[in-house]
């Protein structure tokens, strides 16, 4: 009979002194530009709820466009090294949004990143996905296809969840998750709002692990650039126009397989809850 790992115990209101993020653009904090350049995203607003400044050790490894596979070999590597005691990992989406989607050797990778950090002795935060058809309006096959994906990949994420116990954060019971507010321009991406609404949600499922949380997130957004008309037209003439026809591209052979598949009465996968 298998076994599997116990799930971390910490003793009441821990205090966590290190935090790295493993992930892809949004663990890289787009969509949360700051006045003089760059992204903070969720990453540095969960460390400040962790401790007062300098007290928290923090280490952000994500790198832009990355899949679950560019976690375990090329970010893994460098949180083992740093040995931080609580990990998040933010990635899959963009697995879903390529011809070559794999949720086998998804879920391998993330279980392999998963249990690596474990045997350190981190605490590992996952994070499963909201349906984002409701976020960003699609063509209906397509919206249909990565609504498919999505789901298998929130199973992949399951699967590693309950069998490793990590802590995972479910998008589709944030509240206010598929508010406009809270996602950038793009829809792809959460603006200031929705970072500070993941980094509250991740803290909230520290608290719960009993590790302490001395400056719970605020959710009313400051520090951030402030953008303008222009700058949302200009992303989407620069960049939001040339990804869909990318993606658009590599979800349309798997958007007209699941058509067939209806008129054979097959219906599409919808995906389940973590934990459920």
């Amino acid at each position: 009979m298998e076994t599997f790992p116990a799930v971390p115990v910490l003793p009441v209101r821990c205090h966590v002194a290190s935090l790295a993020v493993l992930g892809d653009s949004t663990a890289v904090g787009v969509g949360d530009p700051l006045p003089a350049g760059g992204w903070r995203g969720f990453g540095p607003l969960l460390a400040a709820a962790l401790g007062a400044p300098g007290e928290v050790h923090y280490t952000n490894l994500s790198i832009l466009g990355a899949r679950m596979a560019d976690l375990r070999h090329r970010q893994l590597p460098g949180a083992v090294a740093a040995r931080p005691e609580v990990v998040v990992i933010l990635a899959g989406m963009n697995d879903t949004l390529r011809s070559d989607f794999d949720p086998v050797a998804l879920r391998n990778d993330l279980d392999v990143t998963v249990t690596t950090l474990q045997a350190t002795g981190a605490v590992v935060l996952t994070t499963r996905f909201h349906d984002h058809g409701r976020v960003f309006r699609l063509p209906g096959p397509l919206r249909r296809a990565l609504h498919h994906r999505i789901g298998q990949l929130n199973d992949a994420t399951d699967q590693v969840v309950v069998r490793r116990g990590a802590l995972c954060l479910d998008l589709h019971l944030v509240p206010g998750a598929c508010d406009p507010a809270a996602w950038s321009v793009d829809r792809l991406h959460p603006s200031e709002l929705g970072h500070r609404m993941l980094a509250s949600g991740f803290a909230d499922l520290l608290a719960g692990a009993g590790i302490a949380v001395p400056h719970p997130v605020d959710l009313t957004c400051s520090g951030g650039r402030q953008l303008t008309s222009a700058h949302h037209v200009g992303w989407l003439v620069c960049h939001g126009v040339p990804w869909l026809v990318r993606r658009g591209r590599d979800l349309l052979p798997h958007a007209a397989g699941l058509m067939l598949r209806d008129l054979f009465g097959r219906p599409a996968a919808v995906p389940s809850r973590c934990g459920r």
